[in-house]
């Protein structure tokens, strides 16, 4: 009995010690996959009420840390498809594609049992497959726009990592009809996600 019991004991010291090894050998690098539920706020100044559709996306993200507190973070996805709304022109105009790469630099915090965060950067997003009815409007091709980012990292075991993340990101384009602008439409989307990262 006496001998299971050291057996147990020197068993459990060494996983111990094996994840602690493993933790000791994060690495600069953390990649993470998430599911984002995309929001967008629909502010519309040209009087059409245009809007696009909410929907949830695939979202992955790499980051590289300078240090224990520093980083930065390349956040991608593929092409999404949205369906293009006006309140005054009928219901749904078109659909178009963007593509909102979001680059951000990020503050980890010194904590117990899990690693919350902060950044800030910058969005380009590149709209492709503008599909509107003819005779409506028409948008400009990109944008340029700030974000707004906190989240948390919860760690699992070995390596890997529970994440929650909020992001603000300004996404917005002019609205051109008849060849002339007629106000802006921004799409400003909060982006609420979960999903799991690893360090290496």
């Amino acid at each position: 009995m006496k001998k299971q019991v050291i057996a147990a004991a020197v068993l459990c010291t060494l996983m111990s010690g094996a994840v602690f090894a493993q933790q000791a050998k994060e690495g600069p690098w953390m990649v993470r996959v998430r599911a984002v539920n995309l929001t967008s706020a629909n502010t519309d100044s040209t009087n059409l009420g245009l809007s696009v559709n909410n929907k949830w996306i695939p979202e992955v993200d790499v980051s590289y840390f300078f240090n224990k507190n520093l980083a930065v973070e390349l956040i991608l996805t593929v092409p999404q498809k949205h369906t293009l709304s006006s309140t005054v022109l009928g219901g749904e105009i078109g659909t178009l594609q963007h593509l909102p790469p979001t680059l951000l630099a990020q503050y980890h915090f010194d904590a117990n049992g899990f690693k919350p965060y902060v950044g800030a950067g910058i969005n380009y997003t590149q709209f492709s497959s503008v599909d509107i009815q003819s005779g409506t409007v028409t948008l400009d091709n990109s944008s340029w726009g700030g974000a707004l980012q906190v989240g948390v990292d919860i760690p699992l075991s070995g390596n890997m990592y529970l994440n929650f993340d909020l992001k603000k990101v300004y996404i917005k384009s002019n609205v051109n009809a008849g060849g002339n602008s007629i106000g802006t439409f921004q799409v400003d989307p909060v982006l609420f996600g979960m999903g799991v990262g690893w360090r290496f």
